[in-house]
């Protein structure tokens, strides 16, 4: 699975539900390349993998479905892809090439569980409607996530604190990246769970860096 960022260092928009969950997370994914598997992330590829069709569209009335729709923000300096998006016929819409009439966009992101405590997944479904805004020249209001654990799709508006907020954590995301720095954070029972425990090594955190423990392990 490849994270790497183009050759004008554009970061990858699924990094942003990296970066809420583990800071440290993110950075060892993307900013060290160094990548592990376990369940959680085989089933999320699985559903996705059903959900990314590259450039398929279908029509259903007056709903185009464009999926695997790769996406850009030349402002946020981002690069992704929705899984789908939603294009409704209406007058107060823009045009889309290939299709005749007006259109509004719906960005729609697939999760392997169900709804979530924190704001990872509207964060990141609120950064792919920036994406679409900036390459459309429209305004995204709605979006939604579809949990397979239960399911069900979730209608979330996109408003204007979410998407400054996306903003704010798009930057502290492009400084790590231009320092190249992997940061330490707190730990916790949710670092069992992580496909990079054996690679982040959270037991070690506070007594040496995983660069210096490596180093050890090989010239010892």
């Amino acid at each position: 699975m490849a994270y790497n960022a183009d050759e004008d260092h554009d970061l990858m928009l699924s990094g942003i539900q990296h970066f809420q969950f583990c800071k440290r997370q993110w950075a060892l994914i993307h900013i060290e390349q160094q990548w592990e598997e376990n369940v959680r992330t085989v089933e999320g590829q699985h559903l996705h993998h059903k959900a990314d069709q590259p450039f398929v569209r279908e029509k259903r009335g007056d709903k185009l479905i464009v999926r695997a729709m790769p996406v850009k923000s030349s402002e946020l300096q981002i690069t992704g892809v929705c899984d789908v998006v939603e294009f409704v016929r209406d007058e107060d819409g823009v045009e889309i090439h290939g299709a005749e009439g007006k259109y509004v966009a719906y960005p729609v992101e697939y999760k392997r569980g169900k709804p979530k405590l924190h704001d990872a997944d509207l964060l990141q479904l609120t950064a792919q409607a920036m994406c679409l805004e900036e390459m459309l020249l429209c305004e995204v209001r709605t979006g939604f996530l579809f949990y397979n654990e239960i399911k069900h799709r979730v209608e979330v508006p996109l408003t204007a604190e979410m998407k400054h907020q996306v903003k704010t954590i798009v930057l502290e995301m492009q400084d790590y990246y231009k320092h190249r720095h992997t940061p330490k954070v707190k730990t916790g029972s949710f670092c069992h769970s992580c496909s990079l425990h054996s690679i982040c090594l959270p037991e070690l955190m506070n007594k040496r860096t995983v660069k210096s423990y490596i180093e050890g392990t090989i010239t010892g």
